[in-house]
C-alpha cells in the first residue's frame, strides 16, 4: 500500500500544482491515500472553505494544518463539518475540529492520519506532542492498517525525536513547516518511515514561497513588511511511503519533486 504526502501548499501557485499534477501522480504510483498539508494554501496564510474544497477536488483525501490553522476565521465552522481537515492535535483548550482521523483509501483500506505541532521555537502553551500522540494512538488501536503522522514544527531535533519515539507504532512520521525539503528520508529500525521536512508545493523561485524582496526587507529592517506569494515557476514536493498492509510497517520512503514552468 502506498501513501502520498504533499508538503506545505503555498497560495494559488501551490493549488495549481495540485490541480495540474496530483491525479497523475496518484495514478502513476498506485496511491491508496493522499494527505496534503494546506497550512498556507489561502494566499500564503491559513485555509478557507473554498481553498479546502479546491484541494479535495484536486485529489487530497485528508488535509493537515499547522500554526496558521485558525488564521482564517471562516475555516472554523468548516472544521466542525469536515473531519478530514485536521488542526494540530496538541492545540490547548477545546478548539474546533479534530487532530486525527481514520480515512478510507481508494481500495477501502483504512488509514489513520494525525497532525501534531512542535513546541521548540513555537508557542510554549501547546500541549506536549509526545503525550498527545500516545493518547491518540491508544484511541486508534485496531482501527487502521496504517498510521501517518504530520509533525509541523521548526526544530529538526524535535521532529526527529518524535519519529524515533513513535518508531514501530506508526507507519510514517513526516515533517512540515520549514518549506525546505531535507534529504534524510529513511525507514527506522522499528519500521517507521521518517523525513524531517517534506518541503513545499508552490513558487520555486522564492523564499519559502514568498517574493524574496519582501522577506529580505523584513529581515534587514526588523519591521513588519507585507509578504506576497511569489510568481513564476512552480514546484511540488512530497514523499511516497510504501506500507505493508498486514503489519503497518513501512517498507520504503521516496522523495518526489515535480517542477512546472508556471
Amino acid at each position: 500500500m502506498r501513501l502520498l504526502f504533499i508538503g506545505d501548499v503555498v497560495g494559488r501557485a501551490g493549488r495549481r500544482m495540485l490541480r495540474d499534477h496530483l491525479e497523475s501522480l496518484i495514478e502513476q504510483h498506485g496511491i491508496e491515500l493522499t494527505v496534503v498539508n494546506g497550512e498556507n494554501a489561502a494566499g500564503g496564510w491559513g485555509l478557507t472553505p473554498e481553498t479546502a474544497d479546491e484541494l479535495f477536488a484536486a485529489g487530497a483525501d485528508v488535509i493537515t494544518l499547522g500554526n496558521h490553522w485558525a488564521d482564517r476565521k471562516e475555516i472554523l465552522p468548516y472544521l466542525e463539518r469536515n473531519p478530514r481537515v485536521l488542526r494540530p492535535l496538541n492545540w490547548p483548550g477545546e478548539p474546533p475540529g479534530q487532530g486525527a482521523v481514520v480515512a478510507e483509501g481508494r481500495s477501502g483500506c483504512r488509514v489513520a492520519v494525525l497532525c501534531l505541532m512542535g513546541r521548540v521555537f513555537a508557542d510554549s502553551l501547546l500541549d506536549d506532542p509526545f503525550v498527545a500522540a500516545d493518547r491518540a494512538l491508544t484511541g486508534l488501536a485496531g482501527q487502521a492498517a496504517a498510521i501517518l503522522v504530520d509533525v509541523h514544527g521548526d526544530a529538526t531535533s524535535e521532529k526527529q525525536a518524535l519519529a524515533w519515539y513513535l518508531d514501530g507504532r506508526v507507519s510514517a512520521v513526516v515533517g512540515t513547516h520549514t518549506h525546505t525539503p531535507t534529504a534524510d528520508e529513511r525507514v527506522l529500525p522499528g519500521g517507521t518511515a521518517a523525513i524531517t521536512d517534506v518541503g513545499m508545493t508552490g513558487p520555486r523561485d522564492s523564499i519559502i514561497g514568498f517574493e524574496p524582496d519582501g522577506v529580505i526587507r523584513r529581515l534587514r529592517t526588523q519591521l513588519h513588511v507585507r509578504l506576497e506569494v511569489a510568481r513564476g515557476p512552480r514546484v511540488l514536493c512530497g514523499v511516497i511511503v510504501d506500507v505493508d498492509r498486514d503489519t503497518g510497517k513501512a517498507r520504503a520512503i521516496e522523495r518526489i519533486r515535480v517542477e512546472d514552468p508556471g
